[in-house]
């Protein structure tokens, strides 16, 4: 097929979701990523442009939105395409240049070798660095293709990609619910890790392949007749298992005469009610097998599928697996959390409620992420709510919630909702009063006291389980910190306008008060009242503004450093720096150097924004003689500092993945990283979060024993 009608076969598959000038922006992306690999070839010989169109096929089954669709067909312009990122925003915006970004970075992301603690770490980096999940879509979707095509490379390579992907890739797929990407790449890594038992396993398919499609066709039309009968409207679905699930039976111990349910019927219904009236009907006529019923539409699995599950022994002795759903279940099924994109105006409730849930879980991470832009904090937090393992507690009217193992009562008020949460009081979990600290357990039945009256508690984020519940409980207090600093700052002012005799409408009369906005480059009084309340700017100060005193930041500092009166004696610590004798100066570590404890440091008073805090060795620093101030460490030890350092290595591969082990061996977080590469060198640039400098200095000589590096230290 040559490359114009895939284009075709892809835009056909996208009209029935998508708006005209949606596929307008699709054929842009098409011809823009045609353009950037033109005169490329994959290793099979065929253009490089056929790969991110074929990414984008898969994809349009999945029903995904359009920028995922335009995020597949640009996902190799930066890697394989030299197109700047830069170019890439003016051209597709922020949002794409974001995703295609993140999935070049993590496509430079290699298993280094066969550990299950390696494969572990791998998955939770890759899906931190992730801050999309239309990323995930994107690199499954990718290395699906990637491993059809896998037979044009030499055999060691397809063994480490097919290991890589059964390890680290398909827990992922698995836990997004993408089940008709993970069963395709289950099969094709057994092909390529167990080749012999791929084939011997097909041969033995074949052999009887008839005989099965024939018992398939006699037992689908005995049930279809007896749901007609009863008025049941449904499609069904026949199939034999898959060599991968036939595997997994034969590898534990089973002989392959032992096999007989590799037959499995699928039937879609219309209403949930219709699902348990089918298997009613079908467990009538066929023998049910013992305990193979499994009820997952009144408790769905972890990636939200839902489905109720039979076996039964059929037409001549065949063992039959039945599954039983609606069509909204099924589209969940095969296609998971991407599913929510073709159903979130139309799904029903409770698959709405689930699909939420799963989203909700994402965006929480995604939040907190941008935050904290600490990588390997965001992924610790992807493994306990993501990839960790989950229960599913029931509300009082039967509803489930999906939360990580060892949550609690205020996990579950949170993840119903933001109010719920902050007006918590007390919990019963099946019919008994438990403490809020109580660890829920699978199958619990929740109800949740609240008072409107009632605000969070900082104690609770002693015990809280969920990524999301803490983001929510220290907004909260982020939130009421600002209103009593507004309220302090406001306090402040009018005690200093008595002291002084003065009158708050003839200081800040509309014009004075328009001044002192535009001097302080801010919106409204609020902003003043929580600049004094902060200790940003004294009472004094401000009212000096209003008189047009030429009084400079840096008397404002130095009038805030004499200040006696206890009122203003708040720490307010954040950055452990003390400034002469008080640290309740606002100060800032300087972006340029980046100083972290244990460096020699001197203070910059930066008009309009406190005072800047330099290495003393910072080439923006050495030349200043005036509006320096003494600034000293704090004997804190709680404070971690951002610092940026490169380290060059060899460019015979990508050493990404061993860099970040070694960091997190030396519980060093890496923040943010870039690559640079010459014919000589790659050069990798950190942002990393460390403690002070001596374990900084640890970090950079332990990179020395990696055989792959020539330097390391700081920018």
């Amino acid at each position: 097929m040559t490359i114009e009608p895939k284009l075709e076969e892809l835009l056909e598959k996208l009209k029935k979701n998508f708006t005209e000038n949606d596929l307008k922006e699709v054929k842009k992306a098409y011809h823009f990523a045609k353009e950037k690999h033109q005169g490329k070839t994959r290793l099979t010989k065929e253009s490089y442009i056929t790969h991110p169109l074929n990414v984008a096929l898969i994809l349009s089954e999945l029903n995904v939105d359009v920028t995922t669709i335009i995020g597949a067909l640009l996902h190799e312009v930066i890697n394989n395409g030299e197109t700047s990122e830069v170019e890439l925003e003016t051209i597709f915006g922020e949002e794409i240049t974001k995703i295609v970004k993140s999935v070049s970075t993590i496509n430079k992301l290699e298993l280094p070798d066969d550990k299950e603690s390696s494969a572990i770490y791998l998955r939770k980096v890759l899906v931190g660095l992730a801050e999309d999940v239309r990323v995930l879509f994107i690199k499954l979707a990718d290395r699906l293709h990637n491993m059809r095509t896998i037979w044009a490379v030499n055999p060691e390579k397809q063994k480490r990609k097919a290991n890589e992907t059964m390890n680290v890739l398909i827990p992922i797929a698995h836990r997004l619910g993408i089940y008709s990407i993970k069963s395709e790449l289950e099969d094709l890594c057994l092909k390529y890790l167990k080749p012999e038992v791929y084939e011997d396993i097909l041969k033995q398919l074949d052999a009887s392949i008839e005989e099965l499609n024939e018992v398939l066709e006699e037992m689908q039309d005995s049930i279809s007749k007896m749901l007609i009968d009863h008025g049941i409207k449904f499609h069904i679905k026949s199939r034999v298992k898959s060599v991968y699930s036939i595997y997994k039976k034969l590898s534990t111990w089973r002989k392959w005469s032992d096999i007989y349910d590799i037959l499995a019927l699928r039937i879609i219904v219309e209403k949930e009610s219709d699902c348990y009236l089918a298997i009613g009907l079908i467990h009538s006529k066929f023998r049910p097998l013992a305990k193979r019923f499994k009820d997952y539409i009144a408790m769905p699995k972890e990636n939200m599928y839902q489905s109720l599950h039979t076996g039964i022994v059929g037409i001549d002795g065949h063992i039959f697996e039945v599954q039983i759903r609606t069509e909204e279940m099924d589209e969940i099924a095969e296609k998971g959390i991407a599913s929510h994109f073709s159903y979130k105006e139309k799904g029903t409730k409770k698959i709405q409620s689930m699909m939420e849930q799963k989203l909700e879980i994402f965006r929480n991470m995604i939040d907190t992420y941008k935050e904290t832009e600490n990588d390997l904090d965001f992924v610790a937090n992807v493994n306990a709510d993501i990839l960790g393992e989950l229960i599913y507690v029931f509300t009082p009217k039967g509803d489930v919630v999906e939360l990580p193992l060892g949550s609690t009562p205020i996990d579950f008020a949170y993840r119903i909702h933001s109010k719920v949460g902050d007006t918590t009081i007390g919990a019963i979990v099946n019919d008994e009063i438990v403490p809020l600290s109580y660890e829920l357990k699978d199958g619990d039945v929740l109800k949740i006291h609240t008072n409107k009256n009632s605000t969070p508690n900082k104690e609770w984020l002693d015990f809280v389980k969920t990524n999301g519940a803490k983001s929510k409980i220290k907004s909260f207090f982020s939130k009421q910190d600002r209103v009593n600093y507004i309220e302090n700052g406001k306090n402040i002012l009018e005690k200093e306008l008595r002291k002084q005799k003065l009158i708050f409408n003839e200081v800040f009369s509309v014009e004075k008060t328009e001044k002192i906005f535009k001097d302080l480059k801010v919106n409204d009084i609020e902003e003043i009242y929580f600049a004094i309340g902060s200790f940003r700017y004294t009472a004094g100060y401000i009212i000096k503004l209003t008189n047009e005193e030429k009084h400079n930041v840096t008397d404002a500092l130095i009038e805030k450093v004499s200040v006696k009166n206890k009122q203003y004696s708040k720490p307010n610590n954040k950055n452990d720096i003390i400034v002469g004798e008080y640290n309740d100066i606002l100060v800032t570590l300087a972006k340029c150097c980046k100083p972290v404890k244990g460096d020699n440091i001197i203070g910059y008073i930066t008009k309009g924004e406190g005072i800047t805090v330099h290495r003393t060795d910072c080439q923006n620093i050495l030349e200043k003689d005036e509006r320096l101030i003494e600034v000293f460490w704090s004997k804190n030890e709680e404070y971690e500092y951002d610092t940026d350092i490169f380290i060059e290595t060899l460019n015979d591969k990508n050493y990404l993945t061993d860099i970040i082990n070694k960091a997190s061996v030396k519980n060093i977080n890496v923040i943010s990283l870039t690559t640079q590469e010459t014919n000589e060198n790659t050069s990798y640039f950190l942002t990393i979060k460390v403690k002070n400098a001596t374990a900084l200095n640890d970090f950079l000589n332990s990179l020395y024993s990696l055989s792959f590096v020539k330097k390391a230290g700081k920018k």
